[in-house]
């Protein structure tokens, strides 16, 4: 037992410096009122109230929660489709260099999320960017020098697009590892069976990997709910243009840390991660006694 303790004292120690000591303090800064060479005085749910009943910060607060949802529903309605498609397509043992394919999708998942935001900034810009001449390669003309990342009606599908491609490859390989570990068995009673691969997929492969599909989406909705870099790296702070592109992540950060002439203010600013927490635990809680506990039954 003492071996036990010495080996995991490192992790425990690590756990409760960076995350738990963290998290307790910003949960007494959100019940707090913060005054510079003052104490912290306790006010209760007085700052939760004031973020979503103000008229300073509501509109903030319910377009950040709004922008996070269609953050979060591209990547669900096109990043895991797509990732299950390249995943069932690598698995098949008729395509050559599968290898190779798996390297070039999984790449973009490892660059830092700054180049990736300076690279597609480039490649987007209206005066010299590539996308223009693609554009007008297929004969869509009129998009050749559209502002993508200009506009407030396309700014955030197209960073949420950019973040897709990114992170494609993180759900593939998931799949990609649930699928090349169904039983050869399975497939080739199926097919003697008379059924086709779409059958194949869908009655056999698809229910065994249900339970990887409930990892990945609750995967992707915390890592979309805790969303800040590249929406940073490509609109700054401000989350321009006019807040479009605002998301819970930078709306934490331009409040606790204060952008240009707005201060910052922990207190609010804690509030807000508060408000994160509470969203990404009733999804977490959700997918616990929802999706986990319904799949283990039928398993069993």
């Amino acid at each position: 037992m003492l071996y036990f303790y010495l080996f995991a004292s490192p992790a425990l120690l690590g756990f409760l410096v960076l995350t738990l000591g963290p998290m307790i303090t910003s949960a007494v800064y959100s019940f707090g009122d913060y005054r510079l060479n003052a104490p912290l005085r306790f006010v209760g749910l007085d700052n939760y109230h004031k973020l979503v009943t103000d008229p300073l910060w509501e509109p903030r607060l319910k377009g950040a929660i709004l922008n996070n949802i269609e953050f979060f529903a591209i990547h669900m309605l096109v990043q895991n489709p797509l990732g299950l498609l390249l995943a069932s397509l690598l698995s098949s043992p008729y395509i050559r260099g599968r290898t190779i394919y798996r390297t070039l999708i999984f790449t973009p998942t490892v660059l830092s999320v700054v180049l990736i935001g300076f690279i597609w900034s480039m490649i987007l810009s209206p005066l010299w960017g590539i996308s223009g001449d693609f554009f007008t390669a297929i004969g869509l003309e009129q998009y050749a020098k559209k502002p993508w990342l200009g506009l407030e009606s396309t700014a955030l599908i197209t960073l949420s697009l950019v973040s897709v491609w990114q992170w494609v490859g993180l759900p593939m390989m998931l799949f990609l590892a649930a699928l090349i570990s169904i039983p050869d068995e399975l497939i080739e009673a199926a097919r003697v069976d008379g059924a086709t691969g779409w059958g194949v997929f869908w009655r056999i492969k698809f229910p065994l990997i249900l339970p990887t599909v409930g990892i990945v989406s609750v995967l992707t909705f915390v890592g979309n709910f805790n969303a800040f870099d590249l929406i940073y790296a490509t609109q700054k702070v401000n989350a321009g243009p006019n807040f479009s592109t605002d998301i819970l992540g930078t709306f934490f950060y331009r409040t606790f840390f204060g952008q240009q002439l707005q201060p910052g203010n922990p207190t609010m600013g804690a509030t807000i991660a508060g408000v994160m927490f509470m969203i990404i635990l009733a999804g977490v809680l959700l997918y616990m006694f929802g999706w986990q506990r319904r799949i283990t039954q039928v398993e069993l």
